[in-house]
């Protein structure tokens, strides 16, 4: 499977309400074993989380599952990542 980073940037429908079922939702993905990582950005304008899957389009559909897109409360943009280093 390849590894897709998506980036959440919140939009002015962002709600607190969404953070709950956006953790379920992320926690669902790791029971999975699709999810590899995720985190928020310091200055609280969104985040984002790594996720595996079969392609872009499964990778797509997944993240556009998140209530963060469901509700409209942040931009999902899905990238295919190719991790040239890691720890």
């Amino acid at each position: 499977m390849t590894k897709y980073l998506v980036m959440a940037m919140r939009t002015p429908r962002y709600d607190d309400a969404v953070i709950q079922p956006h953790r379920d939702f992320l926690a669902d993905l790791l029971e999975r074993g699709l999810l590899v990582e995720s985190g928020k950005f310091g200055d609280s304008s969104g985040g984002a989380y790594v996720i595996r899957a079969e392609s872009l389009d499964v990778a797509r559909e997944l993240a556009f599952a998140d209530p963060l897109h469901t509700t409209g409360a942040s931009e999902l943009t899905v990238y295919e990542w190719e991790i040239t280093i890691s720890a």
